[in-house]
């Protein structure tokens, strides 16, 4: 094959020894000089030659001389053929001067418009035949460029002449130029590998890599002349340079930016974090925080030592507000908006990092248990505020996202007995009294403690429910066998699914035990073999009053009505006389006399007036009681209740605690029959879902010995054996 040029020059020479710009032209001397290419050369002049000192007189031809038959073909035939041979780069049978004469005799002849013409048929036809070839190989396009100039060589003659003086056709050049833009490089793939190619090669010159330079001038000649170089080239070439010297710029940076952050930062860590980090927690400065998590895990250790500064702000942080008895009233409040403050810091801050996650809950969890038991209670107390029908401050769905903040926060807690015994007894006043906001509410939050804690520890909550659901059945029927004057609604509790409630007896007034006694009677026949047990403390009535002003109805507890309907019979009662007559406790009385004669609805006046009910005390019926309402409620007060009720739910569950580990121990020892003390307890731990100390396992193993369901080892008395 041919050999390669090095650059792409616009050829403007004719075949020849030395390639000169014209073709070496034999003179003119004779009418038939000697035949070129089969065809007689006429003389173009008369000319007048001295030789020697003779003149030679050379005159015009009279008319022109004829083409051979056939030479039009014959000589396109042989022109075919050397394009075609310098096309599938093979050597060509005739020499190129020879060639040259032969495109002249045809301009000469006027066959220059057929001659341009199937020549851009030929180099059309062989651009469309070499289309899967150049998208497999694009850089063969220097081949062609070297090919279009050997072919534009022989040619020259019919680009000077025809193609110059019609300005409209493009020349030999251009036409192959134009053929191979519309047909070759027009194609993605071409343009695509031969882009990458170029790209390619600048890289690995780039990297030091030894590449042919005059190749790539060449391409990047071609692209310009073939007008594609902006569009298809510039802007990736571009891109790719600028990824260069971005990583040249990162690889000679780091070791300066290592160096900085060596030491201004890693050599003081803990300096920085002890002086700064409480404040930006404290004062919520999200971008500040943001800075100093990325600026520390750059560094090596930065960090490990961030958590452990980020544990520490958390547990002294939480601590101030589990601990501080005077924070109860808000300490949920307080836990709840600390862990959405923590949350949010972890999300924008810490990019959603598992460890500073896993680490908060770890912190949340050791100091929310730093006091035993209140925090549990809190939790319940807050849950029935939330679930109260009084609560008007949130939607359903706010309700619902309030719920699950208040389980995230639960989870965190070891005594989650002390919370059930609590929730159980708030959910029973809001059952009991119908002041449950909403029972999808109440069926939600019982569903995410099933989730979180098993189906054991809402048993007892469902049983409830069940209770409250089966009642209103067994009352339909009741009234519907049986309808009296007045209405009553009785709630059948199953006794071990309710807090338990010290009875109380009261001196119910007759129409009252009639009442009782018909719906005992209507119960045990449908249920034998039950018993029934009144609960005078859950009981509520409504009454109708009449005053001067008018009648009115009051929504009242048990005790309430057993005091008003005392003024039925008479206007006027003494503290004792009421005790006397009702029945009921005496703190429990004093209690339902202040709600009557001390509060808001005085439908009593107290004598002599006061906020305590002393003995002696009288109470006189207040017949000129004004209220704009119609229908009265008259809260009962309420105890410093709650003294007393929160000792006594807390020691319901320690006690319940102790039933729990002497099962567990029970079960552990008829199952090992033999076990020595520190496995026991071991084996307690994993099996308990309380916290308990050592020394309480300890009494409740001693327990068991004394009760023989287990004995020491005569020998070893850290052994136990199961006593069947």
């Amino acid at each position: 094959g041919p050999a390669q040029p090095s650059a792409l020059p616009r050829p403007d020479t004719a075949p020849g020894a030395e390639m000169a710009d014209e073709p070496q032209k034999k003179p003119h001397l004779s009418a038939l000089v000697g035949h070129t290419n089969g065809l007689t050369k006429p003389a173009s002049l008369a000319a007048t030659a001295t030789l020697a000192g003779f003149n030679l007189p050379v005159s015009y031809f009279t008319e022109r001389p004829k083409l051979p038959d056939n030479y039009t073909q014959d000589t396109w035939q042989k022109l075919h053929e050397a394009v075609g041979a310098i096309q599938s780069s093979i050597s060509i049978k005739y020499n190129l001067e020879e060639l040259y004469q032969a495109v002249e005799n045809l301009c000469s002849y006027k066959v220059s418009a057929t001659l341009y013409k199937q020549l851009r048929q030929v180099c059309e036809e062989h651009v469309k035949a070499q289309i899967l070839q150049f998208r497999e190989y694009p850089f063969l396009i220097k081949i062609f460029i070297y090919f279009q100039i050997m072919i534009r060589s022989i040619f020259l003659f019919l680009d000077r002449t025809y193609v110059l003086q019609n300005s409209m056709l493009p020349s030999i050049w251009d036409m192959g130029l134009e053929l191979f833009r519309n047909h070759i490089i027009s194609d993605k793939q071409v343009q695509t590998k031969t882009i990458d190619g170029i790209l390619l090669l600048i890289e690995r010159e780039r990297n030091g890599e030894a590449v042919d330079r005059s190749l790539l001038r060449s391409l990047l000649s071609m692209l310009s002349d073939l007008q594609v170089y902006k569009e298809s080239f510039e802007q990736r070439f571009l891109e790719e340079t600028n990824c260069l010297y971005a990583a040249e710029g990162q690889r000679l940076m780091k070791p300066l930016i290592a160096c900085v952050e060596k030491q201004l930062l890693g050599e003081h860590l803990s300096a920085i974090l002890q002086k700064g980090l409480d404040n930006l927690l404290d004062e919520n400065r999200i971008s500040d925080l943001t800075q100093t998590y990325q600026l520390f895990s750059r560094v090596k250790g930065g960090q490990q030592i961030l958590l452990q500064h980020w544990s520490e702000y958390i547990k002294n942080f939480g601590t101030t507000i589990v601990v501080n008895p005077e924070k109860d009233k808000d300490m949920v409040q307080e836990l709840l908006d600390f862990k959405d403050k923590v949350d949010h810091i972890i999300e924008v801050c810490f990019q959603k990092n598992e460890k500073f996650i896993n680490l908060m809950k770890e912190s949340f969890e050791t100091f929310i248990n730093k006091r035993p038991n209140k925090p549990a209670e809190l939790i319940a107390k807050y849950v029935d505020s939330k679930l109260r029908a009084g609560n008007k401050e949130a939607t359903d769905e706010e309700l619902e996202r309030i719920l699950d903040k208040i389980m995230i926060i639960f989870r965190f807690i070891h005594g989650k007995d002390v919370f059930e015994a609590f929730y159980k007894k708030d959910l029973a006043k809001r059952l009991l009294v119908g002041k449950s906001a909403s029972v999808d509410a109440e069926k939600s939050m019982l569903s995410k403690l099933k989730h979180e804690c098993g189906a054991a520890f809402t048993s007892k909550l469902e049983g409830m429910f069940k209770d409250m659901e089966l009642s209103k059945d067994v009352m339909y029927m009741q009234n519907q066998s049986d309808p009296g004057n007045i209405d009553l609604t009785v709630n059948i509790l199953t006794m071990g699914y309710w807090p338990t409630y010290t009875p109380m007896e009261v001196h119910l007034n007759s129409e009252m035990i009639k009442l009782q006694e018909v719906f005992k009677t209507f119960y045990l026949g449908k249920h034998s073999g039950r018993k029934l047990q009144w609960q005078t403390t859950l009981g509520h009535a409504v009454l109708k009053a009449e005053f001067k002003e008018g009648k009115k109805e009051f929504q009242v507890s048990l005790f309430q009505t057993l005091v008003l309907l005392m003024f039925n019979e008479g206007d006027e009662f003494s503290f004792e006389e009421i005790k006397m007559a009702t029945g009921v406790e005496d703190s429990e009385l004093r209690r339902t006399l202040q709600s009557l004669a001390c509060g808001k609805a005085r439908v009593l006046i107290k004598n002599p007036k006061g906020k305590d009910v002393e003995d002696g005390d009288k109470f006189i019926f207040n017949g000129d009681f004004k209220h704009k309402l119609f229908r009265i409620k008259i809260n009962q007060i309420q105890m410093k209740e709650t003294v007393e009720e929160q000792v006594s739910t807390t020691e319901r569950v320690f006690q319940d605690r102790q039933y729990q580990i002497d099962a567990a121990i029970v079960r552990i020892m008829k199952m090992r029959k033999t076990l020595g003390h520190n496995l026991l307890v071991s084996e307690l731990y994993n099996q308990l879902k309380f916290p308990v100390k050592p020394g309480d396992l300890k009494k409740r193993i001693e327990s068991l010995i004394d009760r023989d369901y287990m004995e020491r080892d005569k020998d070893n008395p850290n052994q136990y054996h199961y006593v069947a």
